[in-house]
């Protein structure tokens, strides 16, 4: 009679299922898991092979600028340039323009530098442009400038009513003030950039011998790399940045992003492009892009290095890396349409613009870091109906790496910590990209990076080394957490029922993911 009433289910619940949860896995892992996750695993595989041919590609191209001595900043006689400026003393009217907001521990070192700037004091104009809300703070640049000024430099203090614009809104207005009518070059450093005293003689030249070029930017020398693991880690992919992006661009298709900051602009390749806009976080590349669809050219000096300071802090990195990841994938948004419809510019550099400069490293490079070495491999563990061909997994990905790594030869040995330090990051940056491509919540956010200063932090380190305060907020990320127990939950279950080694893999993927989200890497500020 029970029998009548009450009918077993077609699939049968198994006999020694150890919970209702274990069942629930069972039965939607065949129909929804499996063709989501093997769809999935298809797009990154494609993605892979995309962003392999790209690093590849470069590679390949950088190894042939550098045998060939074809990098195009060497083209140009420098020294006869120079010697050709001194005999005429035709010098340029230049302008230097040193954004800050609440730079308590650089703002000295940013302002001395500059005024230490070797050109003619009469050809010469440093603008301070403060958004300080810290009354206290301001009044102490000020100070500094007016120190400056008794020395005989034309330092020009300007601060705003309101921060319109962050800081593209700053730089824009001012440029706008009415001294700088009759400069020709803009010289751009953020709060924490040192340049040396011949700065000036190393680009400016460039600038004066082609009327075409509208950028002369300089290479990254970060003054704090050995602070920290996080700083070395840092380092490792800057350097990739600057030695193989940056100088392919100049060297190929006279087109890089500007970095924002040391860098020497014509404006009048500034005001041909538009002006600076804050449509998004990212206004150098912006305006980089604009300037370049207008026609002109730029040239990246890599024996030129600018002294800054890298995070050291995993709560001012994050804030950076979600800048640099959303800002660019919210302009390639707004953008693709008109980069594609440009005729002023070549069909060769239109696609590279859209495919390779945006497309894949701006978006792919982050997504498949993260949904293929974060999501679909540890998944494929406990989903055994999923095979990921080792060319794929494995291979693709070292080669990757080691293309990287090579641009920093004395941190070759972190080679792993820097991987493991890259995807968890990937978590943020593909989050970040996301949001940039559908303008959501934070698109806009703008959190000036934090800087501890170096000098600064030397001393404090000297006197005392005391423990800092926990703070549970700011030390404790929820997502590295799901993230990391989602990591050991594979891990374990391939140690336990695998029959490959992607256990190895993950315990120290997971282990990565703990440790950032218990807060336990970068630099610890004391309260």
């Amino acid at each position: 009679m029970r029998s009548l009433f009450i009918k077993q289910p077609a699939m049968g619940v198994p006999e020694y299922a150890s919970s209702s949860l274990h069942y629930a896995w069972k039965s939607i892992r065949s129909p929804m898991v499996v063709p989501i996750l093997k769809l999935a695993a298809i797009l990154c595989s494609v993605m892979s092979i995309m962003l392999f041919i790209e690093r590849v590609s470069m590679a390949t191209t950088i190894l042939m600028v550098k045998l060939l001595r074809r990098k195009r900043y060497t083209k140009y006689k420098l020294d006869a340039m120079k010697q050709d400026l001194e005999r005429n003393r035709g010098y340029p009217m230049v302008l230097i323009q040193i954004p800050m907001y609440n730079e308590k521990e650089v703002y000295k070192l940013s302002i001395g530098a500059a005024c230490a700037l070797s050109w003619p004091s009469d050809r010469l104009i440093v603008q301070v442009l403060d958004d300080s809300t810290n009354e206290v703070l301001k009044e102490l640049v000020e100070l500094e400038c007016l120190k400056w000024i008794d020395k005989g430099v034309n330092v020009k203090y300007e601060t705003r009513r309101n921060r319109n614009g962050y800081k593209a809104g700053a730089l824009k207005e001012g440029l706008e003030k009415q001294y700088v009518k009759d400069c020709e070059f803009v010289a751009i450093f953020d709060a924490d950039f040192q340049p040396e005293e011949d700065y000036l003689w190393r680009t400016i030249p460039y600038l004066l011998e082609n009327p075409k070029l509208g950028l002369v930017q300089a290479r990254w020398k970060f003054v704090n790399a050995d602070e920290c693991l996080m700083t070395r880690l840092q380092e490792m992919s800057l350097d990739y940045h600057f030695s193989v992006e940056q100088e392919v661009g100049s060297s190929t298709y006279s087109f890089f992003g500007f970095n924002g900051t040391a860098g020497v602009w014509r404006i009048q390749a500034i005001n041909d492009a538009g002006g600076w806009k804050d449509r998004t976080t990212v206004e150098d590349m912006d305006l980089a892009v604009r300037a370049s669809l207008k026609g002109w050219e730029f040239v990246f000096v890599g024996d030129v290095a600018v002294k800054n300071e890298l995070p050291s802090t995993f709560k001012a990195y994050r804030f950076q890396q979600h800048r640099w990841s959303c800002g660019p994938a919210n302009l390639f948004k707004k953008m693709t349409k008109e980069i594609i419809f440009c005729d002023r510019v070549s069909t060769f550099k239109r696609f590279h613009l859209v495919y390779a400069f945006f497309f894949v490293r701006k978006i792919v490079a982050h997504w498949v870091t993260f949904f293929f070495y974060c999501i679909v491999i540890p998944t494929s563990v406990i989903v055994p109906e999923i095979t990921l061909k080792k060319e794929i997994a494995i291979y693709i990905p070292a080669t990757i790496t080691i293309l990287n790594a090579v641009c920093t030869p004395r941190s070759l040995h972190l080679l792993v910590f820097w991987i493991l330090f890259e995807n968890v990051m990937s978590l943020h940056r593909t989050k970040a990209a996301i949001i940039g491509l559908l303008e959501a919540n934070r698109v806009n956010e703008w959190v000036v990076t934090e800087k501890l200063g170096n000098t600064m932090k030397q001393k404090n380190n000297a006197r005392s080394s005391k423990t800092p305060k926990f703070r549970f907020t700011e030390r404790i990320h929820p997502l590295e957490i799901i993230m990391g127990m989602f990591m050991l939950h594979c891990a374990i279950y391939d140690l336990l029922f695998g029959h490959d080694h992607f256990y190895i893999y993950l315990l120290l993927q997971a282990g990565a993911f703990f440790t950032m989200g218990f807060g336990q890497m970068g630099t610890f500020v004391p309260n």
